[in-house]
């Protein structure tokens, strides 16, 4: 079940609020996606923290309507 770029960074921009977020789609088929996200909330987090916030904006819908995302954080410099 393909799920559109659009509604992947809607999801992670609620969740983090502030977040600066930049999809691209890897494969064409809207199941493979790769996110960089930029958001000062990460800041003193480990990178399992870091996916782990990203994956909680996404409410429940990575491994379901979500196949696989690619995941890049950072904060601002």
């Amino acid at each position: 079940m393909a799920m559109p770029a659009a509604e992947i960074e809607a999801l992670i921009r609620a969740g983090l609020s502030g977040a600066e977020v930049t999809i691209t789609d890897l494969a064409g088929d809207g199941d493979h996606y790769a996110a960089y996200v930029v958001w000062d909330g990460f800041e003193g987090m480990s990178r399992v923290a870091r996916h782990k916030a990203v994956y909680a904006a996404l409410e429940g819908r990575m491994g379901a309507e979500l196949h696989a995302l690619q995941l890049t954080t950072a904060v601002p410099n």
